[in-house]
């Protein structure tokens, strides 16, 4: 794409001052060029009390919306992950208000009669993929949604599980789904009553019912705060890349 008159200008400032120029919410600013837009809100003088989160891009509360010069695009991101760029015009949406069902998950069959009882408009799907081309996280959130309407809960859940449930799927959505929703729901059902139980889990359960890490419990509590952090740092972390049958070589708390 051509440079112009607006883009020049910003290349020209940034040689001479280090910073260029952003929007955030309609107001101009200057910033370093490397920050994130999460960061280059607080460079501009931002107090972020809300849609900030993990700042890892694992939670999805810091949603946005903008716009770069030369394009008519509005784009999506994380504002933890994204870059700021010159002349951007920056917009948070921390919380979309979508429809949100209420259900007792107890109560409720996997199947996609379900789904489509609590959610009859993911049947306005038009597959446009605007869900999919909205997510930051680049999961193929048409997919999941098809999975969804077809009645195939695990493959639904299996294809929503990256979601970090920012909702800029159902902000761009034409048919005003909430395709975030539907796909935890589908997670929740899956989790629920089709994967096969971890029986270590159903045990390790069972042993604190039973009581039996309760003297483990009261020695924690009891340490202070010296003591807390030389157990912390000195504990045996489970290894990045373990396999399923990794155990720590002390067992006595397992």
């Amino acid at each position: 794409m051509a440079e112009t008159t607006q883009t020049k200008e910003a290349l020209a400032e940034t040689k001479e001052t280090g910073l260029i120029p952003i929007f955030i919410m309609g107001q101009k600013y200057e910033v370093p060029p490397s920050l994130t837009i999460q960061k280059a809100m607080e460079y501009a003088g931002y107090q972020l009390v809300r849609g900030c989160g993990c700042r890892g891009g694992a939670c999805g509360s810091c949603a946005t919306v903008y716009r770069k010069p030369d394009s008519y695009r509005i784009e999506v991101g994380l504002s933890c992950q994204t870059v700021v760029e010159p002349y951007m015009y920056i917009a948070q949406i921390p919380f979309f208000p979508g429809n949100k069902a209420t259900y007792d998950i107890n109560g409720l069959e996997p199947s996609g009669e379900t789904v489509a009882r609590l959610y009859p408009e993911i049947f306005k799907c038009i597959g446009c993929n605007t869900c999919t081309r909205s997510c930051p996280m680049d999961i193929d959130v048409l997919d999941y949604m098809s999975q969804a309407i077809r009645g195939n809960i695990a493959k639904a859940a299996e294809g929503s599980f990256d979601c970090v449930m920012c909702g800029l799927c159902a902000a761009r959505c034409p048919s005003e789904e909430v395709p975030y929703l539907i796909a935890i729901l589908c997670r929740r059902l899956h989790s629920k009553y089709l994967l096969p139980k971890a029986e270590h889990l159903d045990q390790q359960v069972k042993n604190i019912e039973a009581g039996k890490l309760e003297a483990d419990l009261r020695e924690l509590m009891q340490a202070d705060e010296e003591q807390l952090k030389t157990l912390y740092k000195g504990r045996e972390a489970e290894p990045a890349m373990a396999d399923e049958m990794w155990e720590p070589k002390d067992k006595s708390h397992l």
